[in-house]
């Protein structure tokens, strides 16, 4: 794989991934304020930065602030599971990204209950123990890390078809390899 290709193709898949992540994650909060019988006043997921769902009427805040994580965390493994059924050429790529949600919404209660900032500072507002955002992060986290696991190799990544032998390439790195100091 040519470099430049390979590297444009990996920038962009993260870049990709988190714009979506945010994408599922305001989709939760929008989906838990309808569903409860709030309103959404404006979404908005820019380029650079994080993104925020504003909430009109929110007769329910405690769900709809769950929203987000839960689902922002499910329907990219969904997505990856429907990819992987349909043997999708690029499954790869949405497994990826099905892994950057998990970690990313893991990361973000779990850290965010330390320093009760953005959802998780909510959630512990309305009376979701600490315990439990950081549950969600020990579980999601090491989930989307195993997902990750593997997938270099689809992005170019990870070891040469050449085998390396015992003795360094250059003679200068025989005797920087074979000091051993005092």
């Amino acid at each position: 794989m040519n470099r430049t290709v390979q590297i444009s193709f990996i920038g962009s898949t993260i870049y990709l991934s988190w714009l979506a992540m945010m994408g599922v994650h305001e989709f939760g909060h929008v989906l838990h304020a309808c569903c409860s019988g709030g309103s959404v006043s404006r979404v908005s997921i820019p380029a650079f930065g994080f993104s925020l769902t504003e909430i009109g009427h929110n007769p329910s805040p405690h769900f709809v602030a769950w929203g987000g994580p839960v689902w922002g965390s499910l329907l990219p493994l969904g997505m990856w599971g429907l990819a992987r059924a349909c043997k999708q050429r690029y499954w790869f790529v949405v497994r990826f990204f099905a892994g950057f949600c998990l970690v990313a919404n893991g990361a973000y209660l779990g850290v965010g209950s330390i320093i009760r900032a953005g959802d998780a500072g909510d959630l512990m507002s309305y009376g979701s123990p600490q315990w439990l955002l950081v549950a969600f992060g020990v579980v999601t986290v090491p989930v989307g890390l195993y997902l990750w696991n593997g997938l270099g190799r689809h992005f170019g990544l990870g070891r040469p078809h050449g085998v390396v032998g015992e003795r360094p390439p250059h003679p200068l790195l025989t005797g920087v390899l074979s000091f051993r100091g005092n």
